[in-house]
């Protein structure tokens, strides 16, 4: 019969983990899409009360209104316009590595860094836009 390594005291060798590797912009935008595509799920639930208030009339609307224009709504609504630009441009680049493009140590994280200063260009613009009120919803 084997021997259990857990009782004869011999500690059985651990996989790699975040603490044993040197972080890099690849692992970052790895962890950053499924961080991303979760905080997404959760932004969907802030959408359908968004959508439930508008379609209540206008007391709906300034009820959703009270907490979106809070501070910590708009950081709330910009991480959510965030994550869904930086899912957007990481997906395109990983749509490229299914193609076979972009496995070159250096122009993956070439292109990392390209999807985290797109992506915060992208979420700043629209925000930009809405707050400047020449997205037309301040009129």
């Amino acid at each position: 019969m084997a021997e259990n390594p857990q009782r004869s005291g011999h500690a059985r060798p651990l996989s790699p983990h975040l603490t044993i590797w040197r972080w890099q912009v690849t692992m970052l935008s790895s962890i950053m899409h499924r961080a991303t595509g979760m905080a997404l799920s959760g932004g969907a639930i802030v959408l359908a009360w968004w959508l439930v208030s508008v379609s209540n009339g206008s007391e709906g609307y300034d009820s959703f209104m009270v907490y979106a224009a809070m501070p910590l709504g708009l950081l709330v609504l910009f991480g959510f316009t965030w994550s869904f630009a930086f899912h957007f441009c990481n997906g395109i680049r990983h749509l490229a590595w299914d193609l076979g493009y972009g496995f070159n140590k250096h122009t993956a994280s070439k292109t990392g860094f390209l999807v985290f200063a797109l992506s915060f260009l992208i979420a700043i613009a629209a925000f930009a836009l809405v707050w400047t009120g020449n997205a037309g919803y301040l009129q």
